[in-house]
C-alpha cells in the first residue's frame, strides 16, 4: 500500500532557506491536530538545524489555510475540548529563526492566527482574510485578540474582531496586518526576502532580536533598556559581530555560521518568555480565581 503523502512539505536550499507547505489542498488545507503536530515536528527539526537560517510558511494549492477544517469543527461541537498536549500557533514566537508567511489565498480562524505569529507576511493579490471566529459561533481563539491589536491597533482590531468581514490583500496591507502584496506568485518573492536575510544578517543577532520583540511587547521601558544593554555587552564580545564589521569595511559578503544548537537569547537578557503550550488541565473547568 502506498505511504499516504505527508500533510506538510519541507525543501531547503541551498542558501538555508527552508520552504514549509502546508498540503492538504483537497480540503483547502484545513487545520487539524494532525497537521498541528506535522508542523510542529518540522519546526522543531528546523529550529535545531545550524544550516537554516529563515522559515518560509505556505499553503499547497489555492488557499493558504482558511482555519479548522470543517470536519474537525463538526466533530468537536458541543463536547469539551481536548487541548492537552497540543500547541497553539502562537507558538511559533517562541522559536529563534525569522518565519516568513508567504499567503497565497484564504486565510482565516487559526490559519489567520498562524500568519499573524510570522514575523512578516507576503499576500498575493487575491488572497481574502477573515477573524471568522464570530461567524461561526466562537470567542477569539489562539491568542488572536492579543496578536492583532499590536498589529493593527485596537480600534482595527474591534472591527475586524467583531464583523469578522473578509478583507483583501490592499486593505489588509492599509491596516498593517500584511507587510508586502504581491502578485498570484507570493512564493518567490518571499523567499527573495528570506534569502537576502540569510545571506547577510547574523543568525544570533536574529534569534535575539525576535526575543526582544516578544519579551520588550511585554515589560516597560526601563526593564527592556536592561535587558538590551546585557545583550549589547555580549554581542561586541562575539564573533558575530567581528565579522560583520569587518565584512562591511572590507565590501565583501559576511561569512555568518550558523545558528548554534545551545544559544538561547533568554540566558543573555535574563528574561524567560512565557510558555506557549496549551494548559494540560481542565481547559473547560472553572475559571481562575
Amino acid at each position: 500500500m502506498p505511504q499516504a503523502e505527508s500533510e506538510v512539505l519541507l525543501a531547503v536550499d541551498d542558501d538555508g532557506v527552508a520552504l514549509v507547505t502546508l498540503n492538504r489542498p483537497g480540503r483547502r488545507n484545513g487545520w487539524t491536530p494532525g497537521l498541528e503536530a506535522q508542523f510542529f515536528a518540522v519546526l522543531d527539526q528546523l529550529d535545531t538545524d545550524p544550516a537554516v537560517r529563515v522559515v518560509v510558511v505556505t499553503g499547497a494549492g489555492k488557499t493558504f489555510c482558511p482555519g479548522m477544517d470543517t470536519e474537525r469543527l463538526a466533530e468537536i461541537a458541543g463536547k469539551p475540548l481536548q487541548l492537552a498536549g497540543r500547541r497553539p500557533p502562537v507558538h511559533l514566537l517562541r522559536y529563534r529563526k525569522p518565519l516568513v508567511a508567504a499567503i497565497n489565498g484564504a486565510c482565516a480562524g487559526i490559519g489567520l492566527v498562524l500568519a499573524l505569529a510570522c514575523d512578516v507576511r507576503f499576500a498575493a493579490e487575491n488572497a481574502r482574510f477573515s477573524t471568522a471566529f464570530a461567524r461561526r459561533g466562537l470567542a477569539g481563539e489562539y491568542g488572536v485578540t492579543w496578536l492583532l491589536p499590536r498589529l493593527v491597533g485596537p480600534g482595527r482590531a474591534a472591527d475586524l474582531l467583531l464583523s469578522a468581514r473578509v478583507i483583501d490583500a490592499e486593505e489588509a496591507l492599509r491596516l498593517g496586518m500584511v507587510n508586502f502584496v504581491v502578485g498570484s506568485d507570493v512564493v518567490a518573492p518571499a523567499l527573495g526576502y528570506a534569502r537576502d536575510i540569510a545571506r547577510h544578517c547574523a543568525p544570533t543577532s536574529l534569534a535575539m532580536l525576535r526575543h526582544q520583540l516578544l519579551a520588550d511587547a511585554q515589560t516597560d521601558l526601563p526593564e527592556a533598556l536592561a535587558a538590551g544593554y546585557r545583550a549589547m555587552t555580549d554581542a561586541v564580545q562575539g564573533s558575530d559581530f567581528r565579522e560583520g564589521l569587518d565584512s562591511f569595511v572590507a565590501g565583501r559578503p559576511p561569512q555568518f555560521p550558523g545558528l548554534p544548537g545551545d544559544y538561547r537569547p533568554e540566558g543573555i537578557t535574563g528574561r524567560r518568555l512565557p510558555e506557549l503550550e496549551h494548559d494540560p488541565g481542565d481547559l473547560m473547568g472553572k475559571p481562575p480565581g
